[in-house]
C-alpha cells in the first residue's frame, strides 16, 4: 500500500514517529506522501523525507493557511521545488467550510500551485471542502492551458463531482470517511464505484479521519490504519483486497514517481 496523504510533521507525531513508521511498514505500507500546509511545514516534511526512506514530501500552502502566509513564503515553496525536494505541489485547493482565509486569497494561492505544477510537470494535491463548483472552474481553466496531473485528496463529494474531476484528468483518493456507514456518507460510497481502476488512490490524512471501526475509540489516525480503508474500498468495488492494494500502489507510483 501507498498512503498518498499523511501529515506526519504534525506535533502529535513528534514523540513516536519512528514507532508510527515501524507500524506502517509492518501493516504493508511501503511509501507515504507527506504534504506541507505552509512554508514551515513544507520545509519540515522535506527534512523528514530526507531522514526516512519511506517518506516523500509534497510542498504547498493549504487553503485554510493561506491568510497566514508571510511575505516570501511562496518563494520558499518554489525554492523547495527547484531543489528537487518535492514529489508534488500541495496541499492546496479551496475550502468554504472553514472561515480561516478569505476566498479570493485561497483562489490566488490555488492558482499559483496549479500554474507552477504545470510548469514543472508535478502533480498537485487538491483539498476541496464545500467548494466543488469553484474548484472545478479553476481546474477547467488550468486544464485549458495544458496537461494537468493531480489528485482530489480525501474525496468527500458525490458521483457527479467525481465524474467531473475524472474528466479533467484527476485521480481520486479516498480516506477514512468511506468506511463510515451512516446515510450521510452514501453519496461518497457510491462515488467509489465509478472511479476507473487506474485513477484510484488511498490515504489516511493522518492524524485526521480515523477509519471505522476505530473512529470514536482513538483520536489520532496513522498510516498503519490504511488497511481499514483499503478493505472497505475493495468490498464496495467487489474486488479482492490484494488486487486493490496492488492497483492503488501502482497508481501512486506513476502519479508521484516514487
Amino acid at each position: 500500500m501507498i498512503d498518498t496523504h499523511a501529515h506526519l510533521d504534525d506535533e502529535c507525531f513528534s514523540g513516536d514517529l519512528s514507532e508510527v513508521l515501524r507500524r506502517a511498514a509492518e501493516a504493508g505500507v511501503e511509501a507515504i506522501v507527506c504534504p506541507g500546509i505552509g512554508a514551515d511545514s513544507s520545509e519540515a516534511v522535506t527534512r523528514l523525507a530526507g531522514e526516512h526512506a519511506i517518506l516523500h514530501a509534497a510542498v504547498g500552502i493549504q487553503p485554510n493557511c493561506a491568510a497566514e502566509a508571510a511575505e516570501g513564503d511562496w518563494q520558499r515553496i518554489v525554492a523547495l521545488v527547484d531543489a528537487g525536494s518535492a514529489v508534488a505541489l500541495g496541499e492546496t485547493g479551496l475550502d468554504r467550510y472553514w472561515d480561516f482565509a478569505p476566498f479570493d486569497v485561497q483562489q490566488d494561492y490555488f492558482d499559483r500551485h496549479l500554474q507552477l505544477a504545470q510548469k514543472r510537470d508535478l502533480p498537485v494535491i487538491i483539498h476541496c471542502r464545500e467548494a466543488e463548483s469553484e474548484t472545478l472552474a479553476m481546474l477547467r481553466e488550468a486544464f485549458a492551458r495544458g496537461l494537468l496531473r493531480g489528485v482530489i485528496h480525501a474525496f468527500s463529494g458525490d458521483r457527479a463531482f467525481a465524474e467531473a474531476c475524472l474528466d479533467l484528468g484527476m485521480h481520486i483518493s479516498f480516506a477514512g470517511p468511506v468506511t463510515y456507514t451512516n446515510r450521510k456518507f452514501e453519496p461518497l460510497r457510491e462515488a467509489v464505484k465509478i472511479v476507473p481502476p487506474d485513477r484510484l488512490l488511498i490515504e489516511t490524512d493522518s492524524p485526521y479521519l480515523v477509519p471505522h471501526p476505530l473512529r470514536g475509540r482513538q483520536k489520532r489516525n496513522e498510516p498503519a490504519l490504511l488497511r481499514h480503508t483499503t478493505e472497505c474500498l475493495a468490498e464496495l468495488r467487489g474486488i479482492a483486497v490484494a488486487q486493490l492494494r496492488i492497483q492503488t500502489a501502482a497508481n501512486a507510483r506513476e502519479l508521484f514517481r516514487v
